[in-house]
């Protein structure tokens, strides 16, 4: 029996997308921001209610120049609950991570723990939205304004995913997308940044192009971070079936709900009022005592079967061997520490059958002692 991967690239009908690429053949522009891009560009500035978009080879460079275009110096307060590339992206733009910790439901940053972790030498705060759940936006931008700094949003994980009827590109100065293959919407990889400030859009458009202004004249220090018109396609063709996507993740979601709420130490995904959720993930966090066994005995019982569901995310970042003695998640972030010990992510994506989901399901309630 095949193993049961925690997620699964959706992809689209292949003879749409070859029909997509087809005029590729007769132009023979394959990058450097050609029709492809334009189009798709345009597309999800649209769909993710942004007022400016520009697309970039990841979302990791979209985060990392993002970051270098703003011109932050000094320190920057973020999550060590996310994925490796948030803090990479902070350090190799030679700013200081600062971590607060997180709302204990959401796991997303807490804005009440935020005031005490500003500086005279912080320039921006950049939090994180998780599992498709949105961070408190409002009070996360009265705090900026009221001290006088930017806000970028990791946004990897709210594509699609809507608040009072906005969409995530909507928020802070600038939101930052991952259009990785695993993604709810993805262009195999790839990746974007929606921002509100022309300007800026402007100086990270020369930054992803090694700086040039002209064909001539490199203005900005810069590297190579463009998306190619074949991934363009992809996305262009994904984004027409990307809500049948997450329609057919919101019937794989109720399928877990049903079986799994009530149990007694299986602490669900939160709900978040007036969210229109993009049902990304499925996380289950894990009270070893009441539900009698620890989720890392969870995690190598449905590995045993076949299972490969994901500790996402673990180990906070904080605690990555390349900061040792840096910081101290004990200290710093206990809610986050927690939650990262006991959080675990079980297999999501809109082809997962019911009856797999069940299967899913008896392996993880068998674990009960």
């Amino acid at each position: 029996m095949e193993p049961i991967n925690v997620t699964r690239s959706w992809m689209p009908p292949f003879e749409e997308y070859c029909q997509e690429i087809q005029e590729l053949w007769d132009s023979r522009w394959l990058t450097n921001m050609g029709a492809k891009h334009r189009q798709l560009q345009e597309k999800l500035a649209v769909y993710l209610d942004a007022p400016n978009m520009d697309l970039l080879t990841n979302g990791h460079l979209s985060l990392e120049l993002s970051l270098q275009a703003l011109e932050l110096e000094g320190e920057v307060i973020t999550t060590p609950f996310t994925f490796a590339s948030t803090t990479q992206a902070i350090v190799r733009s030679g700013l200081t991570p600062v971590f607060c910790d997180v709302d204990p439901v959401t796991l997303t940053m807490d804005p009440a723990k935020v005031e005490a972790r500003i500086t005279g030498r912080t320039s921006a705060i950049l939090p994180v939205h998780v599992y498709g759940n949105f961070c408190d936006v409002e009070a996360i931008g009265r705090i900026a304004g009221d001290h006088g700094l930017k806000v970028v949003y990791d946004a990897a994980h709210a594509f699609g995913a809507r608040y009072k009827g906005r969409g995530a590109g909507a928020y802070g100065d600038v939101s930052c997308f991952s259009f990785h293959a695993t993604k709810v919407f993805h262009t195999v990889e790839g990746g974007g940044a929606c921002f509100q400030d022309a300007a800026f859009g402007r100086r990270l458009s020369r930054m992803k192009n090694f700086g040039f202004c002209d064909p001539e004249t490199a203005a900005d220090l810069g590297g190579n971070a463009k998306l190619d018109e074949f991934r363009a396609a992809m996305g262009l063709c994904n984004l027409r079936h990307v809500e049948e996507e997450i329609e057919k993740r919101s019937r794989v979601e109720e399928a877990y709900r049903q079986r799994l709420t009530g149990t007694p130490g299986l602490e669900l995904k939160a709900i978040q009022p007036e969210v229109r959720p993009n049902y990304a993930y499925f996380p289950v966090l894990f009270d070893e005592t009441a539900f009698g066994a620890s989720r890392d005995q969870v995690w190598a019982a449905l590995k045993d079967r076949g299972i490969l569901a994901r500790k996402y995310f673990y180990p906070l970042t904080s605690a990555f061997p390349c900061y040792q003695g840096r910081f101290d998640p004990e200290e710093e972030t206990p809610v986050a520490l927690c939650a990262s010990r006991r959080v675990l992510c079980l297999p999501m994506y809109g082809d997962l059958a019911l009856e797999t989901v069940e299967r899913i399901c008896g392996a993880v309630l068998d674990c009960r002692k």
